[in-house]
């Protein structure tokens, strides 16, 4: 009997996908589509540290099961011609250069022991941290990879033997892959003259990949935002799932808005809320019931949720806020607290949108989205009423992987795709119109806040150190803001 004829589709582009709670791995054809896509869990999902090599494992796993699917359809592997990685920003690593052995867990950008770092440092600055944010971008939090450091050399002894013998390499998880995909090539980021984002690494030098060039390389909500192809000046974005991030591209100029933003990234611990919901309270089992609870009642019957757990980020960087709910009566029921905790999210993304308008001058006429609460349509059109302004989501939700193939297709060398505007595909979108008046949205929001005022100074000291989070297996973090310069 004949071998099965190999399907032939052209030259392919796979990007790998490495997040805080799993890793996945896509294929793409020329035309956009996603091929095939294979996920790997972690079973210590969300944890604040994470273990290298279970991450390594899990991306080789994830490839070699893609491969195999694809031999499956009769696909020829060798039609992948390159691999962008896109991955989780901040979550930091140190590993020694000639062994390739972590010298720790990953620390993840939601690892709040270094608070006493960042107390420190807020001391000698006498005051002004708006210094650090001049030089940087960024003002003085846990949440930046910086922090971290110091942390790693004062309380982990194999770092500190490293550093001693000059033998410690630092970087975010993306050197760190790509360095152990490559074996130790000599694609290193130097703290001056970094990559571009979109330029051959190295080569893959294990696995059913072995040979392809990795030629791209973009955190999660960068390669959102190429993958939402927001090129042009003032387009902006927001993603809705385990991520919830607001992006807006401020072309060739660096904005240094003076209204809280950041001129890269800023978050908001905000969506949290979705898995409060459920496993604290109980009123949901899963984040997919949340639609069915808030059309029951179509309103939040007056109540509002600052969902202000950890304290209040961009753009008011409060660390003494605490959530609350605000607006309850003998009739409020768990739909009702559903509801506005949906609102909650909306409302944090307005809050962020003004201050991006205030600093760019220009107000956005639309906002792209995407991510898995997109699904959801009742947070869709709570964010069009919200805003005043449609809400656009894509058919193709997988943003975020496509951005990192995007980069790697385009690299000189590979010249698989093409980023000019010309060249590229129209997508489909789906399109969500405000449905109330404007009057009716500026008193829903000036509710909202007036709750979050009443949610600052709960808190008078803090702990220098904070002990190890665990979150659930689906948590919404809301990470608000991206100002950023492509």
């Amino acid at each position: 009997m004949a071998a099965a004829k190999k399907v032939v589709l052209g030259p392919l582009v796979a990007a790998v996908d490495q997040g805080t709670s799993s890793t996945r791995f896509l294929v793409f054809n020329q035309k956009h589509h996603h091929q095939v896509e294979i996920k790997q869990e972690f079973p210590r999902e969300g944890w604040v540290e994470q273990d290298l090599k279970e991450i390594l494992q899990s991306i080789y796993e994830c490839i070699e099961k893609t491969c195999d699917k694809l031999g499956q359809l009769n696909i020829d592997i060798s039609n992948i011609k390159d691999i962008g990685v896109r991955n989780q920003r901040e979550t930091t690593v140190v590993w020694d250069k000639l062994t390739g052995e972590p010298l720790y867990n990953a620390l993840v950008w939601l690892y709040l022991r270094t608070q006493s770092t960042v107390e420190n440092l807020s001391k000698r600055i006498l005051g002004n941290n708006n210094f650090v944010k001049s030089k940087t971008g960024f003002p003085l939090s846990t949440y930046f990879s910086a922090v971290k450091l110091p942390w790693l050399l004062d309380n982990v002894r194999e770092v500190q033997k490293a550093v001693e013998e000059n033998t410690a390499l630092l970087g975010t998880i993306d050197s760190w892959l790509i360095w152990s995909f490559d074996r130790r090539s000599q694609w290193m980021c130097p703290l001056y003259g970094c990559n571009n984002s979109s330029e051959i690494y190295g080569l893959m030098k294990a696995g059913a990949l072995e040979g392809v060039p990795i030629s791209g390389c973009l955190g999660d909500q960068s390669a959102a935002l190429v993958g939402q192809m927001c090129f042009q000046d003032r387009q902006a974005k927001n993603m809705y799932g385990t991520g919830c991030f607001l992006l807006c591209n401020t072309g060739h100029k660096c904005v240094f808005p003076e209204h809280g933003l950041l001129t890269t990234v800023a978050y908001k611990l905000a969506g949290a809320i979705i898995c409060w919901l459920r496993d604290n309270l109980g009123i949901i089992k899963s984040s997919e019931e949340i639609e069915k609870l808030a059309k029951e009642v179509g309103t939040s019957y007056g109540c509002y949720f600052v969902p202000a757990f950890s304290g209040l980020y961009a753009p008011y960087w409060e660390p003494s806020a605490r959530g609350i709910i605000c607006g309850l009566t003998q009739f409020t029921n768990k739909c009702h607290i559903t509801f506005a905790a949906l609102e909650a999210v909306c409302f944090q993304t307005r809050e962020i949108l003004d201050e991006m308008n205030r600093s760019c001058g220009i107000p956005l006429s639309h906002l792209q989205v995407d991510g898995g609460m997109t699904s959801n349509k009742i947070l869709m059109q709570l964010q069009a009423d919200i805003l005043y302004i449609p809400v656009v989501k894509p058919s193709m939700p997988e943003t975020t992987a496509f951005g990192a193939a995007m980069a790697a297709g385009a690299a000189e060398g590979v010249g698989i795709w093409s980023l000019e505007p010309e060249d590229l595909s129209a997508v489909t979108m789906e399109r969500f119109e405000p449905q109330i008046n404007a009057e009716e949205s500026e008193i829903r929001y000036s509710t909202w806040k007036k709750a979050v005022m009443k949610s600052i100074g709960w808190v008078t000291t803090q702990s220098p150190e904070i002990g190890p989070v665990t979150f659930g297996a689906d948590p919404l973090h809301c990470h608000n803001v991206l100002l950023h310069s492509l």
